[in-house]
């Protein structure tokens, strides 16, 4: 189990294998290895698994925070706000604020990745969705800008 910062301040934060909170999302599965409480608000890190045939994110905008895509298996697809580019394991996107972009599984095989946000906070984002279609709510584009807003991101 991982501790938050507070509790470990003269420990580094170990998070084993599949170890962290889940929130799974409209066909992404979130895994936050780290989040901002446990990082006194520093980043957040997760992993996520798409499903072939998903829309991770419609292009987007972050205000306040800066998002960094790593695959892992798989071929992801970029919105890099010039268009859209699929790539492979091994490559890295910095999605700085300000920037447009988003993802998405144009591929026939899951897709694997990492992501880091910093500073941390914008896990809160997926928790309200998450809570939302688990009370019921249905996914629109509506609903997913009434949260974006809520976190300083805006669609493109």
């Amino acid at each position: 189990m991982i501790r938050s910062m507070t509790e470990t301040s003269e420990r580094a934060l170990l998070s084993a294998p599949g170890e962290g909170e889940l929130i799974d999302v409209a066909g992404v599965a979130h895994l936050f290895r780290l989040t901002g409480e446990q990082t006194g608000g520093r980043f957040a890190f997760e992993e996520f698994r798409l499903e072939p045939g998903i829309v991770g994110a419609r292009p987007h905008v972050h205000e306040q925070h800066d998002e960094y895509f790593y695959v892992l298996d798989g071929e992801l697809t970029l919105h890099t706000g010039d268009g859209e580019t699929s790539v492979g394991p091994g490559h890295l996107l910095a999605a700085l604020r300000g920037t447009a972009h988003g993802f998405r599984n144009a591929g026939t095989a899951p897709v694997r990745a990492l992501c880091l946000y910093t500073p941390a906070g914008y896990e809160g984002y997926f928790r309200e969705v998450h809570a939302a279609v688990a009370a019921g709510a249905t996914v629109t584009d509506e609903l997913l800008a009434e949260f974006r807003s809520r976190h300083h991101t805006r669609s493109y």
